[in-house]
This record gives C-alpha cells, sequence and structure tokens, in this order.
C-alpha cells in the first residue's frame, strides 16, 4: 500500500511541475504566443529604438518613410486604449522599399516576422485573382481576419499588389478599420493593417524630380508635400483596390506614406549592404560596377533608378568570383 504522505508529495509534486511548464513564461520559449496586452513603458521603447536601428541600417534614401512609421508606431504602441487599428498606406514604385519596411515592422510586434502564425500577407493576383468572384473574396478575408484577430489581438495584416486589388474587395475589412469599440464582440483596435501599393507612384517620381530640378534637397521633402496628392490620387485611381474606396472616403487610414525614387548614391548603399550580408568584404570597385549596370531615368538626366534596389542581389550574382 502507498504511504498517503508518499501519495500527497507526488500529486504535489506533479501539480508543481505541471503549473511549471503550463506558466506562459516557460511555455513561450518553445511555442509562439501572441504578445501579452499592456507592454510596460521600456519594453515600447526598445521595440521602437530596435526597429530605428533596422531602418537606419536596411532601408536607403527614405527619410519620410522611416519618420512617419517611427513616430506612427510609437504613437500606437504608447496608447494603452487606442480608438482604432493602426492603417498604414505604403506608396512608391518597386525595389524602394516598401516591402522591406512592412517586413521589419512586422518583426518588432511578432520576431518571427512572415514566418510567425499572427503575421498574415496577402498577395492580390494570389488570393484574390478572380473578378467575378469578388463577392465570395469579401466574405472569406472577413471570415479571415476575425478568426486571426480572436487568435491574437495585435495580429498584423499586409496586402501587398494593392494596385492590382480588383475595387471593392478591400472595402470588406472597412468595419474592422473604424472607430468601433467592437465588432460582433471582437476588438481590431490593437491590430495593425499595412496596404503596399505602386500606385501614386508616378505622383511621388515627380515631386522628387521637381525638387533635384528646383535645387533642393530630397531631404526638405516632407509629408505634407505628398500625403494630399497621394491620397486623392490613390482614391482616383481606376487602376487601384482603393478605387473609390470607403475606407480612404471614411478617413481610416491613418498615413499615406510615400516612398521616394532612389538615386544612384542609394543603390550603391544597397549594395554594400548586400554585399555585408553575404559575408564578403565591401569592394568599392564592385559597389560602382553594380551600380552603373542599373537602369535610371529621365533619360536625359539619369537621376533616379527605375528599378530602385531590386534587381541589385541578381547583378551582384555576376561578382560572385570576387
Amino acid at each position: 500500500a502507498l504511504e498517503p504522505l508518499s501519495v500527497g508529495l507526488a500529486i504535489g509534486v506533479a501539480s508543481a511541475l505541471t503549473g511549471y511548464l503550463s506558466h506562459p513564461r516557460f511555455y513561450c520559449n518553445y511555442v509562439e504566443c501572441c504578445p501579452r496586452a499592456g507592454q510596460r513603458l521600456w519594453e515600447i521603447w526598445v521595440t521602437i529604438l530596435t526597429l530605428k536601428a533596422q531602418l537606419d541600417n536596411r532601408l536607403f534614401g527614405q527619410h519620410l518613410a522611416k519618420d512617419v512609421v517611427l513616430k506612427a508606431v510609437l504613437g500606437f504602441s504608447n496608447n494603452p486604449s487606442p480608438k482604432k487599428p493602426l492603417m498604414l498606406s505604403l506608396h512608391g514604385w518597386a525595389g524602394t522599399g516598401k516591402n522591406f519596411l512592412s517586413q521589419i515592422l512586422a518583426e518588432q510586434v511578432h520576431p518571427a516576422g512572415l514566418r510567425s502564425k499572427f503575421v498574415h500577407l496577402f498577395l492580390a493576383t494570389l488570393h484574390f485573382p478572380h473578378h467575378d468572384q469578388v463577392k465570395l473574396y469579401k466574405e472569406q478575408l472577413q471570415n479571415w481576419i476575425r478568426g486571426n484577430v480572436s487568435a491574437c489581438p495585435s495580429s498584423v495584416f499586409i496586402f501587398d499588389e494593392m494596385d492590382k486589388m480588383h475595387p471593392g474587395v478591400i472595402d470588406a475589412i472597412k468595419p474592422f478599420l473604424d472607430y468601433y469599440e467592437e465588432v460582433d464582440g471582437v476588438s481590431y483596435r490593437k491590430a495593425i493593417f499595412i496596404f503596399l501599393s505602386n500606385a501614386g507612384g508616378d505622383l511621388i517620381n515627380k515631386a522628387a524630380f521637381d525638387f533635384w530640378s528646383s535645387g533642393k534637397h530630397r531631404e526638405d521633402i516632407q509629408l505634407k508635400d505628398l500625403e494630399p496628392l497621394l491620397s486623392v490620387g490613390v482614391f482616383n485611381n481606376k487602376n487601384s483596390g482603393l478605387w473609390h474606396s470607403s475606407i480612404i472616403d471614411r478617413n481610416l487610414v491613418d498615413y499615406f506614406v510615400p516612398f521616394l525614387p532612389l538615386e544612384h548614391r542609394h543603390v550603391k548603399m544597397c549594395v554594400r549592404a548586400e554585399m555585408a550580408a553575404r559575408g564578403y568584404a565591401v569592394d568599392e570597385k564592385i559597389v560602382q560596377a553594380v551600380a552603373d549596370e542599373m537602369t535610371y531615368f529621365p533619360k536625359e538626366q539619369k537621376i533616379f533608378s527605375d528599378k530602385g534596389c531590386k534587381t541589385v542581389q541578381a547583378k551582384l550574382d555576376i561578382h560572385e568570383d570576387f
């Protein structure tokens, strides 16, 4: 027969061990958990400083995007009870850093980044390809977002290729972006929504060229110089998923973030960063050669890279023998 004391001790040890193993701090060391509510101030500042360092070291030529996103994330993170989710719309030509920035931002909220089960990437041409199924897409999108925010209030949703999205699809998420405390018992106010679009890129490029033509520094371009143009231009662009969108009409986009066209010097920064990432010593002759192989516009002045830094990796592959 077992001694009562031994049985009691065994039960106590088992209970304590079960409690320890199931404690969130231990459990979350091995399984990804949704960040707990109520970050302390020092945790918020660590996140912001880390985000700033990442943007400074990895995103080039985008002073506006860095400044706007840092301030937006700081304000949102520092608010214990935001009135609505954070909604950012990133605009600019391919290769200027929109995807890069969204990935860096996602990593600060969920360290696994795009691999996180709490970060969700939608591609217009992959997830919403057929014009005749818009109604179905809207229903699926609402159910998907509702389910994931219910599981993790601080979910991140990234919608890429917004310029290829069928008009009307994205309006399905309008109720989740609005100033509601809850929608069907679910609060969306801690979530982050990010749109990525080439739409508005021509407007941004023209403004950047006008600044250059007038002898002004690109760093003098301010958000107020571009944001009104972007919001109106994207709203009236029939080739954009935000064409006549109720999301813009209801002023639910917190910031229209412009990504400026990259100059020759910024392309060289991208080449140096890629060489360092591959573990190579930076060779300025190679840097110059790769940057010179890119194509630039306007044709006469050749100021801005027409692909940004998008093909830097492929161009550098040619010089692997160094």
